[in-house]
């Protein structure tokens, strides 16, 4: 009897689509393929066969390697980006900071309690208590 093994994980299950190679692979190698080859035959005329072989496989390394190399399920190219946000664009340190909904929230009351006084032409906020009120002015004229 054929033993056929069957993945556990589905997701990492590729379509072939040629050669037994995906469509991400066909097309990075046929880039490569199409930079390296005509490179070839232009330098063979002016360099040794085996520098211009040289030079054809390090103009193709990297299509292949954006072809093959996967690390976590990320090609090579996500990777690269990743590397560039954590070194270059993101700050180095990054604190842990919080959103307070009750700061924002006493902010916004002492807007509206400024905004208040300003259109109604008050000195005081007449949501305060009487008692508060007269504590103040009792303060006040200790002061004086």
């Amino acid at each position: 009897m054929a033993y056929v093994p069957v993945p556990k994980d589905l997701t990492a299950v590729k379509t072939k689509v040629m050669f037994n190679l995906t469509k991400r692979q066909l097309i990075c190698f046929g880039s490569g393929a199409l930079i390296g080859v005509p490179l070839f035959f232009i330098l063979k005329s002016h360099i040794s066969t085996s520098a211009a072989a040289i030079c054809m496989v390090l103009v193709m390394v990297p299509s292949f390697l954006m072809a093959m190399y996967e690390k976590h399920g990320l090609p090579l190219e996500k990777i690269i980006r990743n590397i560039v946000r954590v070194y270059f664009l993101r700050p180095k340190q990054r604190p842990y900071e919080t959103n307070n909904f009750y700061a924002a929230v006493m902010r916004q009351d002492t807007l509206d309690k400024e905004v208040y006084r300003i259109v109604n032409g008050k000195k005081t906020d007449p949501r305060r208590k009487a008692s508060d009120r007269g504590r103040h002015r009792k303060s006040e004229a200790a002061g004086r």
